[in-house]
């Protein structure tokens, strides 16, 4: 993510005032999270339409992540370097405005669909990035139209699938350092799959490298 990008998020943040309620894990079945998530043991997580979500945990979700059209979920932070989640069950999201997973195990894979566009959301502009996680399971994040995406220093036992990823940032799409044991498919997206400043290296994938991503 380049640092105009950067700075940008952290004023809007700042500026939001953003205060967050807190869900305690359920009595029931599933947890509805709008606010804090806070540490500790879930069975299910809906984050519902037009909700914001967070949590630096640690957290554990046995039976998956489930993100309405419009919300948020932002699970750790890239400057903080500690195991923020194990979510059993994966990821899922139709429509969300941003999907921001760092530092945790998600069993189950990742299957994010759609966006909300660029602009809007809690932080002013909206993004997706999965980085610095392990990921048991398919990776498919297909039409988002976000501002910005990354994909980055992952390590994913399964397929992943990156496509139709159309974003209002000419330095967005960045798939990079990755290790992937199957197979990197990227069609459609644009920008084109690239390295951007992010300063990543090629993703090592023990399967094909097909589309926009035979080269990165």
């Amino acid at each position: 993510m380049n640092a105009a990008l950067r700075a940008l998020i952290v004023t809007a943040a700042v500026a939001a005032g953003l205060v967050l309620t807190v869900s305690s894990p359920a009595a029931g079945l599933t947890t509805t999270c709008d606010g804090d998530l806070a540490p500790g043991s879930y069975l299910r997580v809906v984050v519902p339409e037009g909700a914001f979500c967070s949590s630096a945990g640690p957290v554990t979700i046995a039976g998956g992540v489930w993100i309405g059209a419009g919300a948020t979920l932002v699970l750790g932070s890239e400057e903080n370097a500690v195991h923020t989640a194990t979510i059993n069950g994966g990821v899922h999201a139709t429509d969300a405005s941003s999907v921001q997973v760092h530092f945790s195990t998600i069993n189950g894979g990742i299957d994010v669909h759609g966006g909300s566009g660029a602009f809007g959301g809690p932080f002013g502009v909206t993004w997706n990035t999965i980085e610095d996680s392990t990921i048991n399971g398919r990776v498919a994040i297909e039409g988002y139209d976000g501002f910005w995406m990354g994909f980055i220093r992952n390590t994913v036992n399964g397929s992943v699938d990156l496509n139709g990823n159309v974003l209002a940032d000419p330095d967005g799409n960045e798939y990079v350092t990755n290790r992937i044991n199957g197979s990197l498919n990227c069609a459609d997206n644009s920008p084109a799959p690239q390295v951007g400043d992010s300063e990543g290296e090629l993703n090592v994938v023990t399967g094909q490298k097909t589309g926009q991503c035979a080269d990165v």
